[in-house]
């Protein structure tokens, strides 16, 4: 009798339309990168196409470059946890940038396990973007 392989994937990761967390559909994809442009309200995270895995746990965390809470703390990585509802699912994990932008710039790493192992593991670099940046360079250029 063989024995039934959950198998994990990112099948897009960058810049998204912004995201209703209410909503069953997704966000679009509108950029493929990990380099984010430090901007109010922008959306940036991955995709994680499960197979074979209905019902197993999906542990989630995201660490942030030392984000200060009100009180001016550091806060503790942003965690959670979701099921897998069938064989052929999708999960969105992301994040936005808020005011102010200064204490977001940094690398945000997102992780997810499953029985204790890491099926999805993606960093972003939130970037100010100046002038003569090589950011800016591309995307005048239409990159």
């Amino acid at each position: 009798m063989s024995k039934l392989r959950s198998h994990f994937e990112i099948t897009s990761f960058g810049i998204y339309e912004n995201w209703d967390e209410k909503s069953k559909k997704l966000p679009q994809i509108k950029t493929f990168t990990t380099n984010i442009p430090a901007q109010i309200d922008i959306e940036f995270g991955f995709i994680l196409h499960a197979k074979k895995a209905k019902g197993k746990r999906l542990d989630w965390t995201m660490y942030h470059p030392d984000v200060p809470d009100n009180k001016g703390r550091v806060m503790e990585p942003f965690e959670g946890q979701v099921y897998v509802r069938n064989n052929d699912w999708e999960f969105y994990l992301g994040d936005t940038v808020w005011e102010p932008i200064h204490n977001k710039v940094g690398d945000w790493r997102m992780v997810i396990e499953c029985d204790g192992k890491i099926v999805a593991d993606k960093t972003f670099s939130v970037l100010i973007e100046h002038g003569d940046g090589e950011i800016q360079f591309w995307k005048k250029r239409g990159y």
